[in-house]
């Protein structure tokens, strides 16, 4: 059996954890992990060679330079959004296909380069979208074959004010906040539904009604027309409090003229109450998106062909967030 070679750059996201994990399972992945930037997280967050041994991480190097060095046939970027161009760059340079962590960059015109970059090298740009792989979009997909003509849908992702990981509030390294951290996801599901259709407008309001201290963001709400006639609203707030059991998370409502379909990504769960500590219950079940997203990736390097979705797709869901964000400061849809 022939073992792909891949790389994990950075720890700073924390799905970057998950996706090792994952990874390091395998046994046709031989995986290199390198996080340099962990001595300028704040104290207190974890990362670097400690946390990556404690995952069970058998090779892990110092530096960016010394993972591509080891000619990977592909990297996973999972630093903080205004890293992703650099790192996207560094590693189609050196002839690695890449996954990058959503979003794929904090501008448009950066995401346009890494698109240039990697097409200049002849590797693949694929962006971590994990829901679209998940057995509650299949479904809710397949249902909206049956509901005619579709003229709404309301989506939701709320979660936690970003906690284990300060940059996720930095306006410069996130690149936002609730808006850039959420709208994308739920921005990508529609990017499916709609088969690549760009929004006609974009009309946002955002405020920090909730985390009124935060330098970012905290809540906001997107609006969009598409083509056809469809009208979208996302609910893209970190308001989901700090005791609750799991982080937040993503539904999507689709509306036809045939029907409704509903979906809850993060449903398969057995919900209770703990008396011995008077706190709710959570027991999930099920596997997501991650692996198979991961699995896209890999059989996409070993097939040479474009995984999806790729750079043109994590485009297409920066410019919601980018378009909403000029709603957001002149007030009137974009």
């Amino acid at each position: 059996m022939t073992r792909q070679r891949i790389g994990v750059m950075s720890m700073a996201h924390l799905h970057a954890l998950g996706y090792i994990g994952l990874l390091n399972e395998r046994a046709d992945v031989e995986l290199v992990v390198t996080d340099p930037d962990a001595g300028e997280r704040p104290p207190g967050e974890s990362g670097g060679r400690e946390l990556a041994e404690r995952l069970g991480v058998r090779h892990y190097v110092d530096s960016y330079e010394e993972l591509l060095d080891r000619s990977p046939d592909g990297v996973v970027i999972c630093s903080e959004n205004s890293r992703h161009r650099a790192l996207t760059e560094l590693a189609a340079a050196a002839g690695a296909h890449v996954l990058c962590e959503k979003p794929m960059a904090t501008t448009v015109a950066d995401g346009e380069a890494m698109v240039a970059a990697c097409a200049a090298a002849g590797v693949h740009l694929m962006v971590a979208y994990p829901v679209r792989f998940s057995r509650q979009f299949r479904a809710l997909r397949a249902a909206a074959a049956n509901l005619g003509r579709v003229v709404a849908v309301t989506g939701t992702n709320n979660g936690k004010m970003p906690s284990a990981r300060a940059w996720f509030a930095d306006p410069v390294l996130a690149g936002g906040g609730a808006v850039m951290d959420h709208t994308v996801h739920l921005a990508d599901l529609l990017d499916v539904l709609l088969d690549g259709a760009e929004a006609e407008s974009v009309h946002a309001v955002a405020n920090r009604i909730v985390h009124e201290t935060a330098a970012v963001e905290t809540g906001g709400l997107v609006s969009l027309r598409y083509p056809g006639g469809v009208v979208a609203t996302f609910d893209c707030s970190w308001s989901v409090p700090e005791s609750y059991p799991t982080w937040g998370g993503l539904t999507m409502r689709l509306t036809g003229d045939g029907g409704i379909a509903d979906m809850d990504a993060f449903g398969q769960a057995v919900h209770g109450f703990r008396e011995s500590t008077r706190a709710p219950l959570r027991v999930e079940y099920g596997t997501g998106g991650d692996a198979a997203m991961l699995e896209e990736f890999l059989s996409a390097i070993r097939d040479g062909r474009l995984p999806q979705p790729d750079g043109e797709s994590g485009l297409r869901s920066l410019r919601v967030v980018e378009r909403a964000y000029e709603s957001v400061r002149t007030g009137e849809p974009a």
